[in-house]
């Protein structure tokens, strides 16, 4: 987006910007790399949970936001596999805040419609934390209003050797030929099968790279960087983050003569 565009838009209430959305043009699969929590934090000079626990409003309302516009899915980066090498106290306290974020949200959750998924190598995360997962995933196997998928002890190398392991496995027993294994075979043995990849990514916090997110499902995302601390995005973020979405041309690999025709 231009400077010139930015700054017009830049004076838009959150309603005027919603109505110069494309509904035919809304991403039916959006992810987010929420960053920035604990340097919002610091800069209030609070402990860096403190920006954690104020992400959580930012969640809730992008869920909103989502459930509102009609997107269908929603999966966001919540706690990645190299997040473990944080200090203990930290780690400690994020997965007292993921418990909590399930005990307090399920019930809404639920009201919404919003079927609650999760990725990655659930045997790091604490039994307790553990248990929260797999109730909360039960409880809401039946909705599909939005689906969300939380990304936890995730990693996107991680997931394609998982899957190739997986993949090997059914080669060995006899259930797959060699010659059966194509990128569309790959896919089905991933944690996200159940879903298309995403059409837009979102990242905070002025980082301009992916950090082992979906390493696969990526190929093709258009891929959106704010400055923006995930605590302070909220739904005009989002809603400037899709305007710019719907001003890119998504080639896929083609010239646009080829799309047009």
């Amino acid at each position: 987006m231009d400077t010139k565009d930015s700054s017009t838009l830049d004076q838009l209430s959150e309603e005027e910007l919603t109505i110069k959305l494309d509904p035919s043009l809304l991403p039916k699969h959006v992810a987010i790399i929420m960053d920035g929590n604990g340097r919002w934090a610091e800069l209030r000079s609070l402990p860096r949970i403190a920006g954690h626990r104020e992400g959580i409003k930012s969640v809730r309302e992008i869920i909103t936001v989502c459930l509102e516009l009609g997107i269908h899915a929603l999966t966001i980066y919540a706690f990645s596999q190299e997040n473990w090498n944080r200090p203990v106290q930290e780690i400690s306290s994020l997965m007292g805040l993921l418990e909590y974020y399930l005990s307090t949200e399920r019930t809404k959750l639920i009201e919404q419609g919003v079927r609650v998924r999760t990725i990655g190598r659930h045997d790091s995360l604490p039994t307790s934390a553990r248990r929260w997962v797999l109730a909360t995933e039960q409880e809401t196997a039946h909705l599909d209003r939005l689906h969300l998928t939380l990304a936890l002890s995730y990693g996107g190398r991680t997931e394609i050797v998982d899957a190739v392991r997986e993949l090997l496995h059914d080669v060995q027993d006899g259930k797959l030929q060699p010659d059966d294994v194509d990128e569309s075979r790959i896919q089905q043995y991933l944690y996200t099968h159940e879903l298309p990849d995403p059409d837009l990514l979102i990242r905070t916090s002025g980082e301009t790279r992916i950090s082992n997110f979906l390493l696969w499902q990526l190929a093709y995302t258009e891929l959106y960087f704010t400055p923006t601390l995930w605590p302070d995005f909220r739904r005009r973020e989002l809603l400037l983050a899709l305007l710019e979405y719907q001003r890119r041309e998504r080639r896929f690999g083609r010239v646009l003569s080829a799309i047009s025709s």
